[in-house]
This record gives C-alpha cells, sequence and structure tokens, in this order.
C-alpha cells in the first residue's frame, strides 16, 4: 500500500521531473534535496518526488517539515529500486525525468546543464553526468559497458586492468574511453539518469524482477535495443557517497547493518544471473559459465568478509 502525501506542482509545465528513492538515508536525502533546490535555476519549474521505501529513520517527517514543496510518496513495505521509481514515474508529469540517488549532491549547474544537452539531441534517450566519489575519482558504474560473457571473461579474469585502453579487453570497465569528452556509452548507473519520458515509456520504465543492483544495466540495455542513444556529459558533475544504503563501499555516509550488507550482497549476484537469463541464455556456454561462476565466488568472498567482520 502507498500513501500519497502531497501533490502540489503547479499546473504550468513542468521542465523536469526529479525522482529520488529512498531508505533509512534522512540526513543524505535532506542534504541532497539541498543541494538540488540550491542549482535549481529561479525560472525553471522542477518537479521533485520522494518515493520512500518504508523508511524508520523519521526522514520523510523532516522533508515534510524543511522542503514542503517535495512530493512524497510513502510506501508501507520496501518495493525495492525498480518498483519505487516505477511508482514515482506515474506520477511525473514533466517530459524528461531524472533519477537521483539521494547520497548524492549536485554540483553548480549539473542537472540544468544535463537537461539541455539531452533536450537539443532528439536522438539520446538517457544520459548521465560524471558521478565522482567523495575523494574525486570516478564511480565506475557511471561509464561503462554491458556485461557480456566477452567482457565479463576479461573482468573476472584480470584482462581489463592489464589492457586498460584496449576496447577489446576493457569493454566492460569502458576505460579505453575518454572521460574527459562527451560521448556515447553503453551503460550508466541509476545514480543519476536523466532519461526521456518518450524513451522510458516504449521500454516500460524499469524492470521489476530486480529488487535492488542490476536494473540500470537492464534499463540501459532496453533503451539501446529500442534504438536510444545513452550518452556521458562530464561538462558537469555530482557528488556521490557510494554504498550508503549498501554498506559495501568505503565512501558509504551511514552505518548499515551486518543484514542489509549481506542482503545487498546476494541481490548484486542475483542482478547478474537474471540479465545473463534474460540476454545471454544462448550464449557459448564457456564464457557463460565462466561468468556465473565468478559472481558465485565473488559472492561468497564478499559474505565471508561481512559474517568475519566485526
Amino acid at each position: 500500500m502507498v500513501q500519497l502525501e502531497r501533490m502540489k506542482t503547479k499546473k504550468n509545465k513542468t521542465d523536469l521531473s526529479i525522482i529520488i528513492v529512498s531508505f533509512n538515508v534522512k540526513k543524505l536525502l535532506l542534504n541532497c534535496l539541498e543541494s538540488v533546490y540550491k542549482s535549481k535555476p529561479t525560472r525553471s519549474n522542477w518537479q521533485v518526488i520522494v518515493v520512500d521505501n518504508a523508511s524508520t529513520d523519521n526522514s520523510i517527517s523532516e522533508v515534510k517539515n524543511k522542503y514542503p514543496q517535495v512530493e512524497i510518496l510513502e510506501s508501507k513495505t520496501n518495493l525495492g529500486f525498480s518498483a519505487a521509481n516505477n511508482l514515482g514515474v506515474q506520477y511525473a508529469k514533466g517530459k524528461f525525468i531524472l533519477f537521483l540517488n539521494p547520497d548524492t549532491l549536485i554540483n553548480n549547474s549539473a542537472i540544468q546543464k544535463s537537461l539541455r544537452f539531452i533536450q537539443l539531441n532528439p536522438r539520446i534517450g538517457g544520459l548521465t553526468c560524471k558521478v565522482s566519489l567523495p575523494n574525486g575519482s570516478l564511480d565506475y558504474s557511471c561509464h561503462r559497458g554491458f556485461p557480456t560473457p566477452w567482457n565479463s571473461f576479461c573482468y573476472f579474469t584480470g584482462l581489463s586492468k592489464l589492457f586498460p585502453h584496449s576496447k577489446l579487453f576493457s569493454g566492460y570497465s569502458a576505460t579505453y574511453l575518454n572521460i574527459s569528452k562527451i560521448h556515447e556509452i553503453d551503460c550508466c548507473s541509476g545514480v543519476f539518469l536523466i532519461v526521456r519520458k518518450q524513451a522510458g515509456d516504449m521500454i516500460n520504465w524499469w524492470d521489476e524482477d530486480y529488487f535492488w543492483n542490476g536494473e540500470d544495466i537492464e534499463f540501459c540495455y532496453q533503451l539501446k535495443e529500442k534504438g536510444w542513444k545513452i550518452y556521458f556529459y562530464p561538462e558537469v558533475k555530482i557528488t556521490h557517497f557510494k554504498g550508503s544504503s549498501s554498506g559495501l563501499w568505503k565512501t558509504g555516509k551511514t552505518k548499515v547493518t551486518k543484514e542489509v550488507r549481506i542482503q545487498s550482497t546476494k541481490s548484486a549476484s542475483e542482478a547478474m544471473r537474471i540479465f545473463y537469463k534474460k540476454h545471454y541464455g544462448n550464449s557459448f556456454v564457456f564464457f557463460r559459465m565462466l561468468t556465473l561462476l565468478g559472481t558465485s565466488l565473488l559472492e561468497k568472498h564478499r559474505l565471508l568478509k561481512i559474517r568475519l567482520a566485526k
């Protein structure tokens, strides 16, 4: 069951709908919203929707108090990332929708410049900017290729690190591409993703077979299948405190329970299995089995580390 708290968007034209899915990250969510509104041009009409996945940290009441203009959708259960985004889409009024993680900070004019670029290029269905980790390095998830059997083989065997500038061997990490220049990519993350509503409607938005992790790869794959382009726009950037919800990255800004970290690890591995079943079930057996084996071994390694941690 979903409780609709607020729908106060002005009736005039909406330039952009921003959907933020939140789960127990109150401080980060408030900081994210502050950065969004600070970066908003005076004349722009942005619709901001927060979809809360049954948080227990009092985050929604804080948002209501500090940002009454935000439209809030409260779910009584944790819907997962895909289903929660799809819920937000139902209420989105803009021709463009920005999916934004709550553990991010918008730097200067990142949103409006990214929006302007996709508006001027009608064949672009999805666009991301440079997503930086707190130390300034690139969050690899915002700039990558698809985990094809060959790309995954090179990734798990270390060939991609040995030959980072080779398109043949670094297809998944896409390190052969110049990240200082605007260019087309295969895949980005849902951390910061502006989507043309026309394109999203064509693929029926987010695949709810994915609960948490992997849904952004599927989303990009479906857009490309329909002939849409996905672009990396490094003229602007945001900061991502990666791992704040999952606890799997040291860059996270919240304390995450061991149970949540275990759930996230299992979900990430299951997402890879779902993706392979959907798209590479008939691929070359050796590479497919090697990838699935690598996924399982990585999952077991991560789970062991979590369980042994104090």
